[in-house]
């Protein structure tokens, strides 16, 4: 097995081990030597032959963690879910809300922490749109196929003649990986200060504590408001920003250079209508995979593991 001394050394989960390994590989060389001498050379080979098992041992361990250091690189513990209300008005963004609370819901139910980075919200309760946080266990994994147009299928309560609207709400699933090569070029950057709103008591109200970061040669941009200085909300709408950027490089290659299907496997189109929400119908279709659901309201509450699952299975089958 060879490994990279120095990039086991440098890597704080694999430290102890290359001292370890470096002990191991002194301590062999040193017993190698006795095997020149007749009266040592049974002692010796055994000694070898433990020292290589432990020597093996070690590179084992130290492969490992590599191993999942690189599962965790493509499929990372950390997440930002992006709602926004579409097309339909205040009945967009009704179920832009209805949606986000469906993932975290799902997230509670599985262990997963959550936490609010920006909301937009409207005279009737709906988001305009809503940026969340969420870290646990292959959350990207499990949410990566969410990426798309929902359309909600209804009668707004506002409706007086019983009339079913259609309106749509489109979600964003971002996974933050620890090492990205996009780097942001300060002097492309606009910064905007405002009053963070919602949540936080008095300070968080009275100053100036959100940051918007707008990338002026693209247009994307990326608000922060969790955090209670300006300072620190800049820093995060930045990585984020940076995340957001190398993300969208990403799903540009994949479009660029690959038609079939294997392509949009964790780069979902994010233009594409992925799923209808039927309620006068209790009915959820995923249009991907052709596949339909009962129990809506259930399904609303955070109950989507079933759904999660046959999706994952249709959309890898014959690509994985």
């Amino acid at each position: 097995m060879t490994l990279d001394l120095e990039q086991i050394k440098n890597n704080p989960r694999t430290q102890f081990f290359a001292s370890e390994l470096e002990r191991l590989k002194a301590k062999i060389t040193e017993t190698q030597e006795l095997l020149k001498d007749e009266g040592m050379r049974d002692m010796a080979q055994d000694e070898l032959d433990t020292l290589q098992q432990q020597k093996d041992g070690v590179e084992q361990q130290i492969a490992d963690i590599l191993e999942k250091e690189k599962e965790e690189e493509k499929f990372p513990n950390e997440i930002i879910l992006e709602v926004r209300a579409g097309a339909g008005g205040d009945e967009a963004s009704l179920f832009a809300r209805e949606v986000a609370e469906m993932y975290e819901r799902y997230a509670e139910a599985t262990g997963w922490q959550w936490s609010l980075q920006d909301e937009s919200a409207n005279d009737v309760g709906g988001y305009k749109e809503v940026s969340i946080q969420i870290k646990g266990q292959d959350v990207y994994k499990r949410l990566r196929f969410e990426t798309g147009i929902h359309r909600v299928q209804r009668v707004p309560s506002t409706e007086k003649q019983g009339r079913i609207h259609t309106s749509t709400a489109s979600v964003v699933i971002m996974p933050i990986r620890k090492n990205i090569k996009f780097k942001l070029d300060e002097t492309e950057l606009e910064f905007e200060t405002s009053r963070s709103g919602g949540k936080g008591g008095q300070n968080v109200n009275k100053v100036e504590t959100a940051v918007r970061v707008i990338h002026q040669p693209t247009g994307e941009w990326v608000r922060s408001t969790a955090e209670r200085s300006q300072l620190k909300n800049k820093e995060k709408a930045m990585s984020l920003l940076a995340q957001k950027l190398e993300q969208l490089r990403e799903e540009a290659e994949d479009k660029k250079y690959s038609d079939h299907r294997a392509s949009q496997v964790g780069t979902m189109d994010r233009s594409e209508k992925i799923r209808t929400y039927n309620f006068p119908q209790d009915r959820i279709t995923d249009h991907r995979i052709k596949k339909s659901w009962s129990n809506i309201e259930g399904i609303m509450t955070g109950n989507i593991d079933g759904l999660l699952d046959d999706v994952a299975e249709g959309m890898l089958e014959g690509v994985e």
